[in-house]
């Protein structure tokens, strides 16, 4: 629990620091006039206060210039890590846009794989259906189908190779005459 500084009213009693009027020497100044709830600090002679200021103020020069050099001399080694490790996420964002491209690659060959078939599949049914239906319209107009012409070259053939047969007998038998 914090603690709590007890209340202070305009109606309570001056300090003995609130009654004191600050000392107005030509060599000494107040630094901090006594407030209500802070401890005053006792005045310092004016060249006092001048050397203390000069030397925080020097203080404070000296703390920012060494910041600034470690700033500077860290600065590479800073530049160098982050470097180093835009690198590294480069890479593991490359490998991991790879796998995904890997992965979206084969979903879609595996749907186009897919589609092919299906579509091979109906392409031979409209094919069947297309050479049924033109068979029906040219065997209406009288057109001798694909397996009437195979019938009539077999009976061609069987034809002509019992007219070579007769030939040869016929020949035969003449000349045994």
């Amino acid at each position: 629990m914090a603690q709590e500084l007890p209340p202070t009213s305009a109606s309570s009693a001056p300090s003995a620091a609130d009654t004191q009027p600050p000392a107005t020497s030509v060599f000494t100044t107040p630094i901090l006039p006594g407030l209500p709830g802070l401890p005053s600090m006792p005045a310092m002679p004016t060249l006092q206060m001048a050397e203390a200021v000069k030397d925080s103020a020097q203080q404070i020069w000296l703390a920012g210039l060494g910041a600034f050099a470690k700033a500077h001399e860290e600065g590479g080694k800073v530049f160098e890590s982050l470097v180093k490790e835009g690198l590294t996420l480069q890479r593991k964002t490359q490998a991991t846009a790879e796998e995904r491209l890997a992965e979206a690659t084969s979903k879609i060959t595996d749907m186009a794989t897919g589609l092919t078939a299906r579509a091979t599949g109906q392409w031979d049914k409209l094919e069947t259906i297309f050479e049924d239906r033109v068979a029906k319209a040219l065997n209406r107009l009288g057109m001798p189908s694909a397996q009437d012409l195979n019938a009539l070259v077999a009976r061609i053939e069987a034809l002509e190779a019992q007219l070579a047969k007769t030939t040869a007998a016929d020949k035969s038998a003449s000349s045994d005459k």
